[in-house]
């Protein structure tokens, strides 16, 4: 914390020495080193000083979310408390985590980008050479593909949150320059087709991407929600493929060849299909399809009476804006229109909201979402029935809460979801 000086001192505490609530200027500095860390809350706050500035804001004291942790024997993720989070832009130190082997420790003064392969002039970019392009910003989701898993089961167990079923999934700002940008600086090569992205981890994670998507909305990102990416999130750059699923946004990105069909890498052949029930399987899947989930009321909260209460909720698609919500409060007899709240923005979260009167019995809560595409969210059985019983990934099915007549919320897909 710096120092404070004696006439900024003096200016702030005046008032309150006259008054004999600070009496000495010792008293004062006191008071600012002690503010250096979470602040407690005072009886009565207008009886005292206030804390001073400081280097680095905190959250208040009775506001501490923290992300869901997995097993790190078995997993190495991390999930969004998604329902406790008031808006849209998930905080950077609570976005989700996947990692294939663990955050490297990259200098960004030795980063170098390089783009090679079907181009006319092969290029290396340091950190500083992308920042020197036009950047852009822009709101979008980024979900793990494999987001959802717990509720592909028609008897998923009751006791889980919204963050631990949805939690690999965040919403951010991200800044960096268009790859299309990029692209343009070493000249795509006649016939090439597919872009192989690799990362600077010690998996080497590596998928082949469209050329297509790289040239429409790809960002190579080193800005998250108005400061540099975290580690974490893939410092200092990394792919960001607004709708599409967050393994093939490879993190650390180290690499770009163009070439003329997509390399089958280990990350896009053994993992990231989808396996059918007939022996086929969805290969380069990725698209995160139109999917809501209802954040409010929802395990482990307690409706501590009846009456008036607002149910909440998240929805998103990869495929657009998303148009509608229904929710419905009946098992899906019945389905109402929810509010949407702006901003709507394309492949980006939006917040639903819709007042509800709890009469005091059982009732099966469930939304599902429709994007500009006209493409609904499915409920689990239908899912299931497109994609088989073993599916790994893309689970984008109705998320039902069964809200008991003593005010307890379940999650309860064995109960018509």
């Amino acid at each position: 914390m710096g120092s404070i000086s004696r006439r900024a001192m003096l200016g702030a505490t005046g008032g309150l020495i006259a008054g004999g609530l600070l009496k000495t200027q010792a008293d004062a500095l006191t008071v600012a080193e002690e503010s250096a860390g979470p602040q407690t809350a005072q009886a009565d706050p207008t009886k005292m000083m206030g804390a001073p500035t400081s280097v680095l804001g905190q959250r208040a004291p009775g506001e501490q979310p923290r992300r869901r942790m997995g097993n790190p024997a078995v997993t190495s993720s991390s999930r969004t408390p998604i329902e406790e989070l008031p808006g849209i832009i998930t905080p950077a130190d609570l976005h989700f985590e996947r990692h294939h082997a663990g955050v490297p420790a990259i200098d960004p003064d030795r980063y170098e980008l390089l783009i090679h392969g079907m181009v006319d002039r092969p290029m290396t970019f340091t950190l500083d050479d992308l920042k020197r392009f036009p950047a852009e910003s822009r709101l979008c989701f980024i979900e793990c593909s494999g987001n959802g898993g717990a509720a592909y089961n028609r008897n998923a167990n009751p006791e889980r949150s919204p963050g631990q079923i949805d939690g690999l999934f965040s919403t951010s700002e991200w800044t960096g320059v268009p790859l299309a940008t990029l692209l343009r600086e070493v000249g795509v090569g006649r016939g090439a087709s597919w872009v192989l992205a690799e990362g600077g981890d010690a998996a080497v994670m590596s998928r082949s991407i469209p050329l297509e998507k790289a040239l429409d909305d790809a960002m190579i990102a080193y800005g998250q929600n108005g400061e540099a990416i975290r580690p974490a999130q893939g410092y200092p750059a990394r792919l960001l493929l607004p709708g599409w699923e967050g393994n093939a946004q490879v993190k650390w990105i180290r690499r770009l060849e163009l070439s003329d069909r997509p390399s089958m890498t280990r990350d896009e052949t053994s993992k990231y299909t989808d396996p059918l029930d007939d022996g086929t399987a969805r290969q380069f899947s990725f698209v995160m399809d139109a999917k809501s989930t209802i954040t409010f009321p929802a395990y482990p909260y307690v409706l501590p009476e009846r009456g008036w209460w607002e149910i909440r909720g998240l929805a998103w698609s990869g495929r657009g804006r998303i148009t509608r919500v229904e929710v419905s409060t009946d098992g899906g007899r019945n389905w109402a229109p929810a509010q949407l709240q702006e901003p709507i923005l394309s492949k980006c979260t939006t917040r639903f909201r819709h007042v509800w009167n709890w009469d005091g019995g059982e009732a099966l809560l469930m939304s599902r979402a429709i994007d500009e595409t006209g493409y609904v969210q499915p409920d689990l059985e239908t899912q299931i029935a497109a994609r088989g019983e073993g599916t790994s990934y893309h689970y984008n099915s109705i998320r039902p809460w069964r809200v008991e007549p003593d005010g307890r919320v379940f999650f309860a897909q064995g109960d018509g979801g």
